[in-house]
């Protein structure tokens, strides 16, 4: 009996490292790499590609590469549309990922703060698992101002992530604060950190990124 017992922990154990692959509480690091090309006064391409590591920033376990457009509408409104291939570690293998999306972006500028609501809406195509849909609606604070020569601008942003078809539930939210700031003309950086709590089988989990961003203006 009290092997049997040994024996179902040990499944218990085992079916829960499969399911919450990194501890509560883990800390993890994102890069995220930009490039961006202006087409005209009202278009733009960008290219970007993401890197992330978890388990104490010892394991590599996500990439992506996106291509999108964006056009700006007015002052206070653009919006675009892009493809993202995304790599997910699962069980030790990659697991690929195809996502178109579009999104809506609404801005506003009042008394040197900048506010902006991308509103994202993304197709998730699987090999492995059913398709489903995810929104995402991402709220950004900015206050830039310069130190002697560079323009800072430092910034308090959440993002909610919210899946539906099959399972329709909102499943993770994302605390940021950080700083940009301007290396030269055409190449700005952003340092953050964020707060990622993540809902996985009825379970609330967080991690702890420290995340970069380079882009650079062509």
């Amino acid at each position: 009996m009290k092997k049997m017992i040994l024996i179902l922990i040990g499944i218990v154990i085992l079916l829960v490292a499969q399911v919450y692959a990194y501890d509560d509480g883990d800390f993890q690091v994102w890069n995220t790499e930009v490039q961006e090309f202006k087409i005209n006064k009202s278009l733009k391409l960008a290219l970007e590609e993401e890197f992330r590591w978890g388990d104490d920033a010892s394991e590599f376990y996500y990439q992506h590469y996106d291509v999108g457009l964006t056009y700006i509408l007015s002052n206070y409104l653009n919006i675009g549309g892009g493809y993202r291939q995304v790599y997910d570690l699962i069980k030790g293998k990659f697991k690929m990922e195809n996502e178109p999306y579009i999104n809506l972006t609404l801005t506003l500028k009042k008394g040197g703060l900048n506010f902006e609501s991308r509103n994202r809406f993304e197709y998730r195509h699987f090999d492995y698992k059913a398709d489903a849909g995810r929104y995402r609606n991402k709220f950004t604070f900015r206050y830039p101002f310069k130190i002697v020569k560079f323009e800072v601008q430092p910034f308090l942003a959440d993002e909610i992530l919210f899946g539906f078809g099959g399972t329709n539930q909102f499943n993770q939210n994302r605390l940021s604060c950080g700083s940009g700031f301007g290396i030269t003309k055409n190449i700005k950086a952003e340092i953050y950190y964020m707060l990622v709590t993540t809902k996985s089988s009825g379970r609330w989990v967080d991690a702890n990124v420290l995340g970069t961003k380079l882009k650079i203006v062509f």
